[in-house]
């Protein structure tokens, strides 16, 4: 196993060097025909727009080349140009200031790291609906919506915390955690995407179709999110409900791979059209290496073990080492709907795939 991981180390990171060349100063989000966009020229805003830095500084991690160091400092710095669309920001600030200022912070000390993560979890904190108990999700005029997403981002508010000593960003961040264990996960560990609350009371009014097939699917990537998501405020809290949440919702995902570990968008979709979305294994191979840090000796395996087999499949059947395309990771799907993209490869896949083997090969720093 170490050389196997070794060899996916050591291809990825060769890969990802060309990438680079290719790709310096730009913000990449989708390749299409093998050419990344840049969301910098789009839309300087959007959520996914911390994961190149994340990314970069995951390879620097893996490598020690400093060339991923510099364009991740660098994205971090054009970052800051989403803090002038102050009204366009909502609750995936986290995605995209933990893996960029947050991520600086945690390797080397640095004030304006700092304040942008202040910055941003202020901004998070904001959205906190104090009589419905949770943060609210996006801006469209739905002032009810949580969503799943949502737990991934709140490692801003505990951060935000221990960096600052003050526990107010904690205590949010613990009211939609618990808000989200009672309203988004279902008994059979599955996850609603969207939740609608009563804003006045926080009682559930409905469940809106999200980025599944529809209400009653199971999305695989909120599945993932709600995984490593509880996992993690298992980790900043040791509140032990959590992480018995994320196990939960991992034996679901298990469940639902089991035959071939190649992860569909939504696990209750037909065979036909088949859309996979390999960016939710890897979300989940994450969040099951955490579950497998903070278990008892004899469950380690199970959730390990289901890790190692996500990453194989994703290897053999989703991975481009072809130094001229942009991207490793192919085959991501942004939602099961009409009009998205799918089977392509999608930056926060690669993320996750290299935090992934940065774990495994004992060179990892927990950015969340």
């Amino acid at each position: 196993m170490e050389k196997y991981i070794e060899d996916l180390v050591s291809r990825t990171v060769e890969k990802m060097g060309y990438v680079l060349q290719r790709n310096s100063g730009k913000l990449p989000y989708i390749a299409e025909d093998g050419i990344y966009d840049d969301m910098k020229e789009y839309r300087i805003n959007w959520w996914t727009n911390g994961f190149w830095g994340g990314l970069m500084w995951k390879l620097f991690l893996l490598s020690g080349d400093e060339r991923f160091k510099k364009e991740a400092v660098l994205s971090e710095e054009i970052l800051d140009g989403a803090f002038k669309k102050y009204d366009k920001l909502h609750h995936d600030v986290g995605f995209m200031w933990l893996l960029t200022s947050g991520a600086h912070l945690k390797i080397e000390e640095n004030e304006k790291s700092y304040l942008r993560i202040m910055y941003a979890a202020n901004l998070l904190a904001s959205r906190y609906n104090i009589r419905g108990g949770y943060i609210r999700a996006w801006n469209m005029d739905k002032p009810g919506y949580s969503i799943i997403d949502t737990m991934m981002n709140l490692s801003l508010l505990y951060q935000a915390s221990e960096k600052s000593g003050d526990d107010r960003y904690k205590y949010i961040a613990v009211s939609h955690a618990d808000m989200a264990k009672k309203c988004h996960v279902r008994e059979d560990g599955s996850v609603y995407h969207i939740v609608n609350h009563n804003p006045e009371n926080g009682e559930i009014t409905d469940y809106p179709c999200g980025q599944g097939r529809s209400t009653n699917s199971a999305w695989s990537r909120g599945q993932a999110w709600a995984i490593y998501g509880f996992a993690i405020s298992y980790i900043h809290t040791k509140d032990v409900s959590y992480l018995n949440t994320a196990k939960k919702a991992a034996h679901y995902f298990i469940s639902a791979v089991c035959n071939d570990y190649l992860p569909k968008c939504d696990f209750r979709s037909p065979d036909e059209p088949l859309y996979y979305d390999s960016t939710a294994g890897m979300i989940a191979a994450c969040g099951l290496l955490e579950i497998a840090n903070n278990v008892f000796n004899l469950e380690k395996d199970m959730y390990y073990n289901s890790a190692i087999r996500l990453i194989r499949a994703a290897e053999r059947n989703f991975c481009d080492f072809d130094y001229n395309t942009d991207g490793v990771l192919t085959m991501g799907t942004e939602s099961y709907g009409e009009g998205t993209r799918k089977n392509v490869p999608i930056i926060y896949g690669d993320y996750y795939f290299a935090e992934a083997l940065a774990r495994l090969c004992g060179k990892d720093v927990m950015f969340w």
